[in-house]
């Protein structure tokens, strides 16, 4: 309950933040995969991240639109689409970074060092076991 609460809070509050650059808080963890991985194909992108094509397509689509990302036809596979930063995108990312770390402050803060520890660690291996459902689910 409490995770759900949480993360729509969040959220919204993202939401407010990321509405100065036409972005939502759907939007942003795809230009941030794109930062590490620019050239990925949409259908990894989309696992990677967790959304289903349909959703990640609707988010791939705004962001091609609103001059964030490019697509190019994948030269092996004519069917896929391998994904690309703008020079937009590459000027954002860095602001994008720091509205998202004053959120990740503002929500810790009250934390010790060794709560911030234990929490992250739990989230992880909570994140782990969501890993393995996710992998059952696909079978």
């Amino acid at each position: 309950m409490f995770n759900n609460k949480i993360f729509r809070n969040t959220q919204s509050y993202l939401d407010k933040i990321l509405k100065k650059y036409d972005l939502s808080s759907g939007a942003y963890p795809y230009l941030f995969m794109l930062e590490k991985n620019e050239g990925i194909s949409q259908i990894k992108i989309s696992k990677e991240i967790g959304n289903d094509k349909a959703m990640s397509t609707r988010t791939i689509n705004k962001l091609i639109e609103n001059g964030f990302i490019y697509r190019h036809q994948d030269e092996k596979d004519n069917r896929a689409y391998k994904l690309y930063l703008t020079p937009k995108s590459k000027e954002v990312i860095p602001k994008l970074h720091k509205e998202i770390q004053i959120v990740v402050d503002l929500i810790t803060e009250d934390l010790s060092e060794e709560e911030l520890l234990i929490t992250m660690r739990s989230l992880e291996k909570i994140f782990e076991k969501t890993q393995l459902l996710r992998k059952k689910e696909n079978l």
